[in-house]
């Protein structure tokens, strides 16, 4: 039944691009080997990575990676505009897998009037155009995805470029490689029909509007990437927000409604290393507003906190895929973003 759903509905392979994740980040790890700068990147005091969608998410995970390692302020930037305390002394990385996102035009713009120091990552396009013209450093990945089935390409050239920098070490290189091991044992599992709690959790959340929560800084990353993939691959509406924010807010909106709330579905993530005092208000968040709608509790399995948090990406970019597969709708066309793109260009 699962092969006639995959046939029937993933003509694109959105399948092939998932499990193949362990395999792009092998890939990546060989291109980010391979960088060499020929620009001056001393004395970098900020770095922003400016770009949307699957290559802005890149951003956030290489930043959640090695965040405790990094001697820089780090920002992800989605829009068309800068901080205005950008310089000389900030690196700004323009990150567009297809080099022709029109926010990161104009942050490449913005960037060059303030005078900061730019490097970018792209498959090519107007981006890869500017970068040669400007005699600046080009990072090239793979074409041939959509970008979010990119998100390997972009996350570990960011971390091989910070390295290559001298902003963190190279204990990332060998964390990698034991995620790809990790990743390849549970892409089997995951990807099967039998005993697959992607599928299964997929079945359970199909029907109702996802609601993720993590822990900011970490899971709310991993939180943020679960709702984009949801809203992309599985064209369903997602939300997700972080603890303990939503305990100062959000927590007291689980009470109105009721008849919506048993429509929504609750998935609260978990990692082993989230602060104690987090760990205690998801719990309790838990029992609060556990009369209200369906509630899981997902964590998974990895030697180090790098390898949960990218398994954990892995878990939910395969709920997104069985989602799709449930409504019945192909994962990889994204025809209202390729309308709006079409509608902006006319204006």
């Amino acid at each position: 039944m699962i092969k006639e759903l995959i046939t029937k509905y993933d003509p694109d392979n959105m399948f092939g691009a998932i499990y193949d994740f362990p395999d792009h980040i092998t890939d990546a790890v060989r291109i980010g080997e391979s960088i060499r700068l020929h620009n001056d990147y001393s004395n970098i005091a900020t770095i922003v990575l400016a770009g949307m969608g699957g290559s802005a998410i890149g951003g956030d995970v290489a930043h959640m990676l090695v965040a405790n390692e990094m001697s820089v302020p780090f920002k992800v930037v989605r829009g068309y505009r800068l901080p205005n305390w950008i310089n000389f002394n900030t690196l700004v990385i323009c990150s567009s897998y297809s080099g022709n996102t029109e926010e990161t035009l104009a942050a490449y713009a913005a960037a060059r009037s303030k005078g900061a120091r730019i490097c970018g990552i792209t498959t090519g396009g107007r981006i890869g155009e500017l970068l040669d013209t400007d005699d600046l450093d080009k990072i090239t990945i793979v074409a041939g995805l959509q970008p979010r089935a990119a998100l390997a390409y972009s996350f570990v050239t960011i971390l091989y470029l910070l390295n290559k920098i001298g902003i963190i070490g190279t204990g990332f290189q060998a964390r990698c490689q034991d995620t790809v091991e990790l990743l390849k044992s549970m892409r089997e599992i995951y990807s099967a029909s039998d005993d697959n709690p992607t599928l299964k959790l997929a079945r359970q959340v199909a029907d109702h509007l996802p609601i993720i929560y993590g822990e900011t800084e970490a899971t709310a990353i991993v939180a943020n990437r679960w709702r984009g993939q949801l809203s992309e691959n599985s064209k369903m509406l997602a939300y997700s927000n972080e603890l303990p924010e939503m305990n100062h807010n959000e927590i007291v909106g689980w009470s109105n409604n009721p008849d919506l709330l048993k429509r929504l579905a609750v998935l609260w993530l978990q990692d082993q290393d989230d602060h104690p005092r987090v760990k205690l208000r998801q719990e309790n968040s838990r029992e609060l507003i556990r009369d209200y709608c369906l509630q899981e509790v997902i964590s998974v399995s990895g030697t180090s906190r790098f390898a949960r948090l990218l398994h954990l990406i892995h878990f939910g970019d395969w709920l997104s895929y069985w989602c799709a597969l449930e409504h019945g709708t192909n994962p990889t066309p994204v025809e209202k973003i390729m309308e709006l793109k079409g509608r902006l260009a006319k204006l």
